[in-house]
């Protein structure tokens, strides 16, 4: 394994908390949405925010944008929506005489999904092919994404009408599914005077550069961990899927599907984020617990009986922690 550069390992841990200062400078709080979204950047996972209208998500991601500069793309997810709105299609130049490639929105480093459950069953398949395969068919040509490539997709949570459920399989693509929260009473207080003042305006400087990107990726890569911790990640996933195996027997009787391997892999790159983060280049157990919620919390499927208990899959996920223990 090639070693990593322990003074630009440093750097690049030093810029990440320019990153979230910078964001700071326009956006107020969520500096755990921003930690989030930037889990997802360094380690090519895709992110779902949940969160009622007015929490800041889109200036968050836009802002993101500036501070890395990268391409940033928000599409408003709508019933009417067609995949070539999303994609591009093929129109006819006069001139040529031939069909050309017109490229959509899709072909940018950040996609703000925006209300992504409000577009029908096409639209989805279409963000799929390009959340999984970083490719797009246009016609009969297949293009590559630019890379870096990440969909931010956010959905609100209270308002269900005209919208369209999220297929599993779609779901399931998503690194995280993160719920943004209202601020805190100061927060608030502040975001009032920053956005009444109509003269208020905040420029951000430009941090990381791609290279920065996959140069973090890569150190992100290193981070050690142990067998023992890797065993714990299974055991986490497999109590979601045999409870009754780990004496949550109560669990049990509200879950339908546990969570995909998918949420193993997750697990696993998300925890060696938290710790390049916090500067250390091995993961501890509290790394795992961090980001167990986000990882898991839409990948485990509840059955009716727990909707009629209000029983959440966070709930579920808090005493999986809870009986699990790391074995030696």
């Amino acid at each position: 394994m090639e070693q990593v550069d322990l003074e630009l390992r440093k750097e690049h841990q030093e810029k990440i908390k320019q990153v979230i200062s910078e964001v700071g400078k326009v956006v107020v709080g969520q500096e755990y949405m921003v930690n989030r979204l930037l889990i997802g950047l360094f380690t090519q996972g895709h992110i779902l925010l949940e969160g009622v209208p007015g929490l800041a998500k889109t200036l968050t991601v836009n802002t993101l944008s500036d501070v890395l500069k990268l391409d940033f793309k928000r599409i408003q997810f709508t019933p009417d929506l067609l995949p070539a709105d999303l994609i591009g299609t093929m129109i006819y130049n006069q001139q040529k005489a031939d069909f050309e490639v017109k490229k959509g929105p899709i072909f940018s480093n950040l996609i703000l999904a925006d209300e992504v459950n409000r577009a029908p069953a096409k639209v989805q398949s279409a963000l799929l092919e390009a959340m999984q395969e970083k490719t797009v068919s246009i016609g009969e040509t297949t293009f590559k994404l630019d890379r870096p490539f990440l969909v931010l997709a956010t959905q609100n949570p209270v308002d269900q009408e005209g919208t369209y459920p999220l297929p599993e399989a779609q779901v399931d693509r998503f690194m995280l599914k993160v719920h943004v929260d209202y601020p805190s009473k100061e927060e608030e207080l502040e975001v009032m005077r920053r956005m009444a003042n109509m003269t208020f305006k905040s420029e951000v400087n430009t941090i990381l550069s791609k290279e920065d990107i996959f140069s973090i990726r890569e150190e992100i890569n290193q981070v050690a961990l142990s067998e023992s911790l890797e065993r714990y990640i299974i055991e986490l996933v497999f109590a979601t899927r045999n409870p009754k195996d780990y004496k949550l027997d109560q669990e049990a009787q509200y879950i339908q599907f546990g969570a995909s391997p998918r949420a193993s892999i997750n697990l696993n790159l998300a925890a060696k984020a938290v710790a390049f983060f916090d500067e250390r280049d091995y993961v501890l157990p509290e790394d795992i617990k961090a980001v167990a919620d986000d990882v898991m919390n839409h990948r485990i499927l509840l059955n009716y009986e727990a909707e009629a208990d209000g029983v959440t899959t966070h709930e579920i996920i808090r005493q999986i922690l809870n009986k699990v223990q790391i074995t030696k």
